[in-house]
């Protein structure tokens, strides 16, 4: 019994000075401004201004820097000025994981920009990628511009954790041609 006491004293201890330690150190956030600024052209996905952008299909931010996708994902994405005369150019950088490659396979990315379908690109190794696609400037009308995208192969929800699983992105952005 003296033992236990003993030990939940210690315990009872150690919670205060942890909570006291906690307290000198302010909490780092990141604020955004101003809500009502425009959209952005190109989307870091990690960063707070740009989640109001990502439309559906994204986990939470991880590690401060990225977001695992679904199967389907989407982002309003601004167009940068002239794109509807001169087109743009669409950047998506990601990675593919070993984790989804090793179960399924090369992974075929499909891309719409307001439903103007891009070629597809197939990836066969997994690491750092960047889909990069001209856009025609008559899928550049709208401001911003809805870009969705498409896996064929992705983890499904339980296989390896509760979340599907399909690339880890960190932005996605239209460049001027």
């Amino acid at each position: 019994m003296r033992r236990l006491r003993l030990g939940a004293a210690a315990v009872s201890a150690l919670l205060i000075w942890s909570a006291g330690a906690c307290k000198r150190r302010p909490p780092q956030v990141e604020t955004v401004e101003d809500e009502n600024q425009p959209a952005l052209s190109v989307v870091p996905v990690a960063h707070p201004r740009a989640a109001p952008q990502l439309l559906n299909g994204f986990h939470q931010v991880e590690e401060n820097s990225w977001r695992w996708t679904m199967g389907r994902f989407a982002v309003a994405v601004q167009p940068p000025p002239g794109s509807s005369e001169r087109g743009a150019r669409l950047e998506l950088r990601f990675s593919l994981p070993d984790s989804v490659v090793s179960r399924r396979g090369p992974v075929t990315l499909s891309a719409w920009v307001e439903g103007t379908a891009l070629p597809p690109q197939t990836y066969a190794q997994a690491g750092e990628h960047t889909y990069a696609r001209d856009v025609p400037p008559e899928a550049l009308r709208l401001a911003p511009a809805r870009v969705s995208f498409a896996l064929d192969k992705f983890l499904r929800a339980g296989e390896i954790e509760a979340r599907e699983l399909g690339l880890v992105v960190t932005s996605v952005g239209l460049a001027p041609k």
